[in-house]
Order: C-alpha cells, then sequence, then structure tokens
C-alpha cells in the first residue's frame, strides 16, 4: 500500500456525497484551469459525514489547504498530535499528510482549498515555498482566542461573499485574501521560527530547506533520497560544509546534520504508520543501507525500535 493522496478531483466527489449534491454545483464559478484552482467551505455543511464517524482520512492532499476550526479537535499533523480545545486555524501542504479528528458535537468554521498555480498568480511576492507555515518542521497549527477566531471569520466570509459575485477581477481579490490569512498565521508564528531573506546567510538557509524539501514526500518504494549528508548538500549549494553548519547552527540552533536526520524521522514515523512496507522497503528508500543501520538510527532518535513504533 502506497501513501495514499487525496486529488481535487476526489475531495469533490468526496464533498459531494456528504452533501448530496451534484460536483458541478460545488465547483466555483468563472474558474478555469489557467489560473489554477481556489474554492471555500463551510465545515458544518460540508463536514456531517466527518463529524458522524468521527474520523477524517489521514493522507497528503494535492492541494493547499487554511482551515479555521472550531471545536474541540484533535489534529494529527505528520508526526505530531495536538490538542485543540478551543479554536485553531490549520495550513496544510500536500507534501504532508494529516488529518483532524473532532472530539465533539460543535463543529463549525470554514477551510479554503487552493493550488500553487493559483497562488502564481499573486502580486504581493508571497511564495508558498518560502515560507515555514507549509513546510515540514514548521509550525502549521495555531490555537486561538474567540477574539482571533471572530477576526478570521470575517476573512472567510468575505471569500465566501466574493466568490458567488459576479466582479470580473474576483478571484484577484481572493488571493489577496489568502495572503492575508497567510499573514495572520505568521505573525502567530514563534519568532524564532520567521527569517529574514534579505542576507547571505538567509538565503543559504532557504536553499537547504528547498534541496532538503525537495526530496519528500516518500511515496513508492523504489523513491529512494539522493541526498542525506552534511557535505552533499554543501556540495550542491557550492559551500564549504564548515560554512553551512555554521550558518544553520547559527539561525536554527541546530546542525546541518541534526536538521536532515530530524526530517527522515519524520517521514520514517510517517512510513511506518501509514503504509504497510516491510522496515528493509523504508530503510532502502531512505538511504540506508542495511536494515540494522535504519533500526539503530532510529532506536537512537526515539528510544524504541521501528516495529515497536508500528504497533
Amino acid at each position: 500500500m502506497d501513501i495514499g493522496t487525496t486529488s481535487l478531483e476526489q475531495f469533490y466527489k468526496e464533498a459531494a456525497a456528504y452533501t448530496g449534491n451534484e460536483v458541478t454545483t460545488l465547483l466555483p464559478p468563472g474558474i478555469t484551469k489557467e489560473i489554477g484552482h481556489f474554492n471555500i467551505f463551510d465545515i458544518f455543511e460540508t463536514m456531517q459525514e466527518v463529524k458522524r464517524k468521527k474520523v477524517m482520512p489521514y493522507n497528503r492532499r494535492a492541494y493547499y489547504k487554511i482551515s479555521l476550526i472550531r471545536g474541540r479537535n484533535r489534529a494529527e499533523y505528520a508526526d505530531k498530535v495536538i490538542e485543540i480545545e478551543k479554536n485553531a486555524l490549520l495550513f496544510a501542504t500536500p507534501k504532508v499528510p494529516y488529518h483532524w479528528v473532532p472530539q465533539d458535537e460543535n463543529q463549525s468554521g470554514c477551510f479554503c482549498v487552493f493550488t500553487d498555480e493559483f497562488m502564481v498568480k499573486n502580486k504581493s511576492g508571497v511564495s508558498l515555498d518560502d515560507l515555514s507555515l507549509f513546510k515540514s518542521g514548521g509550525y502549521p497549527i495555531f490555537e486561538i482566542s474567540d477574539e482571533e477566531a471572530e477576526e478570521l471569520m470575517l476573512i472567510f466570509k468575505k471569500m465566501k461573499k466574493e466568490i458567488a459575485s459576479d466582479y470580473e477581477f474576483k478571484y484577484d481579490l481572493l488571493r489577496n485574501y489568502v495572503v492575508e490569512l497567510i499573514h495572520q498565521g505568521q505573525k502567530l508564528q514563534p519568532a524564532s521560527a520567521l527569517h529574514s531573506t534579505q542576507n547571505a546567510s538567509a538565503r543559504i538557509i532557504s536553499l537547504f530547506i528547498e534541496l532538503l524539501e525537495r526530496q519528500f514526500p516518500i511515496e513508492t518504494p523504489v523513491q529512494k533520497l539522493q541526498l542525506r549528508s552534511a557535505k552533499e548538500y554543501a556540495d550542491r549549494l557550492s559551500v564549504h560544509v564548515n560554512h553551512l553548519n555554521k550558518v544553520l547552527k547559527e539561525n536554527t540552533g541546530k546542525t546541518t546534520t541534526e536538521i536532515i536526520s530530524g526530517r527522515m524521522l519524520q517521514e520514517a514515523k510517517i512510513l511506518l504508520k501509514q503504509t504497510d512496507w516491510n522496515v528493509s522497503e523504508i530503510a532502502n528508500s531512505l538511504g540506508f543501507e542495511e536494515v540494522a543501520h535504519f533500526s539503530n538510527f532510529f532506536k537512537k532518535q526515539t528510544s524504541v525500535t521501528p516495529l515497536a513504533f508500528r504497533s
């Protein structure tokens, strides 16, 4: 079983089944493939089946998603589990699997889905790949107050009103609303998660993270990491390995090897929990020539063996 990825087509089929509507009635009016895809939904209206079964598929989505979730929930994002008591703002990326599990019957809120192509058109200078909100190991889920939730709800209400309008440039305006939500998420992050892009060190960090994330997600057993060591990344970036390590250590508090290992460990946990690949296949896909080396790596990081973690 390979990792599941919900496509936009599958998403709309599921949404149609939940609401009893035809797929065509759920598609946004006037949008074309040339400008990517965007839509907005009400959680109460579209997630009745999720509420009834108290489950949402844990997999990757082939689109970005920003959700304002109101109610008590448990969010499972990559290898993290976050208990939400009241309100949360969640940023989901195609790279990382997630789901949320309602813990009570009082569920409400909104979410919007969009593709990278849709946001490429924005003129704000915001690039999704540059934002830690949408990077593995970033800060994708935020608990927020009632007051903050009400303010964010106003943005979603503007989206709902605009998408139903016949304004010629409504999708340009909707991009601005998405950017506004992203900025709200950026402001909620710890200061240490935000990096300036105005200097050479920050550029090296950005390029390093891009190289690292480009290798994920691992979706089939035949896929294999190409870059695993600090030197391999330094060579690809045309910098000395000591300089790369110094820059990362000063700005993140972690060495190059620690960051690489942390990302590999996160993917290992996802593969162990979400696939039925054997440990040998997972070890090979992560670049370990021997299963024992992978087991030692995993146990050193987690204090348990891969099989113990899976069970």
